[in-house]
């Protein structure tokens, strides 16, 4: 015997199924601010959403972009954003370290070998060992992974010039070239080809301090609430991040986009990738050497004492692939 489903019945069935696939199929939306955003270690939420990799997995990205550091926190803080990318990690425990409610989500970058400091090519400074309590050199602002090296430079190699906050890489060039800083930090691509045209010459990289070898210094941060409130969210963010960071670093499109993005040679970022910034940097799934991390955190003030097991369990939450 059939069943005849009456006219406005089936109207309001037809109504809910649609409902559910709408409902099924909406976009989560994530807003995330990125320290450094033009550079190449950064770009996987940007290239990610434009290449349609966010999508995939459910979710639509307002990007924005921050000078790093305490400004990438402050709105993942004070939830005025979700998710935070390219913060330094020693940076992140202090800000737990006093209660703060935000959660490390994945390494964005290991070592630091990425970052360099440079001088005008008329200067007289050859080395970080020329420096004097007269000189200044850059970092981006306090807190970022540029600060911690720097602080590092002065621990482990006795550099005395004066560490000074400089913003982004434009500005710290602006104020290398017109002479208001002595020594200034960059990420690569930029201003390697003002190294090459004679402008400017490289006399220092992270990994010059040893302390930080093999460190994971960059990471995605979260807020704790959000974590908690939208988890399935986040964890597809990191889906799709890592699925970002691969495709980056597979496909001949991803250096064409950012050099059309950033008007930079794809000869010459090709060159900074295969320098600088290796895929084995970029691995996203694991903190390397936290017990280091822990220690220098505190021998550079970021804390007064190690974080315990616990906070770091507690801080630390990546989900697995």
């Amino acid at each position: 015997m059939t069943r005849t489903i009456p006219p406005l019945a089936g109207a309001l069935l037809c109504l809910a199924t649609l409902a559910g696939n709408a409902t099924a199929q909406a976009q989560d939306k994530l807003k995330v601010a990125i320290g450094q955003i033009n550079n190449w270690e950064n770009q996987a939420p940007t290239l990610g959403q434009d290449v349609g990799l966010f999508k995939k997995h459910n979710l639509v990205l307002e990007n924005f972009g921050t000078a790093g550091a305490g400004e990438t926190m402050q709105p993942i803080i004070s939830a005025s954003a979700d998710i935070g990318a390219g913060v330094g990690v020693a940076g992140v425990m202090r800000a737990f370290a006093r209660g703060a409610p935000v959660r490390i989500l994945a390494p964005m970058f290991t070592g630091t070998g990425d970052i360099y400091w440079y001088v005008r090519a008329d200067s007289p400074i050859k080395s970080l060992k020329d420096t004097t309590d007269r000189h200044t050199i850059a970092y981006s602002t306090s807190g970022s992974t540029s600060n911690n090296i720097v602080l590092a430079f002065v621990n482990d190699l006795g550099v005395k010039a004066k560490p000074t906050a400089t913003g982004g890489p434009p500005a710290t060039l602006t104020a290398v070239m017109s002479g208001q800083v002595d020594i200034g930090w960059a990420a690569p691509p930029f201003g390697l080809q003002e190294e090459k045209d004679g402008k400017i010459r490289i006399i220092a990289r992270g990994s010059d301090a040893a302390s930080l070898h093999n460190q994971t210094i960059r990471v995605l941060i979260v807020n704790a609430d959000v974590l908690k409130s939208r988890k399935d969210a986040v964890v597809r963010f990191v889906r799709a991040y890592r699925e970002t960071v691969d495709w980056m670093y597979a496909s001949p499109d991803a250096v064409r986009l950012y050099a059309e993005k950033t008007k930079i040679s794809p000869d010459l970022i090709r060159e900074s990738i295969a320098k600088y910034h290796t895929i084995e940097a970029m691995q996203t799934d694991a903190i390397k050497d936290i017990e280091g991390i822990n220690r220098d955190a505190v021998k550079l003030k970021y804390i007064d004492k190690p974080l315990t097991r616990e906070q770091l369990a507690e801080l630390i939450q990546i989900p697995p692939r």
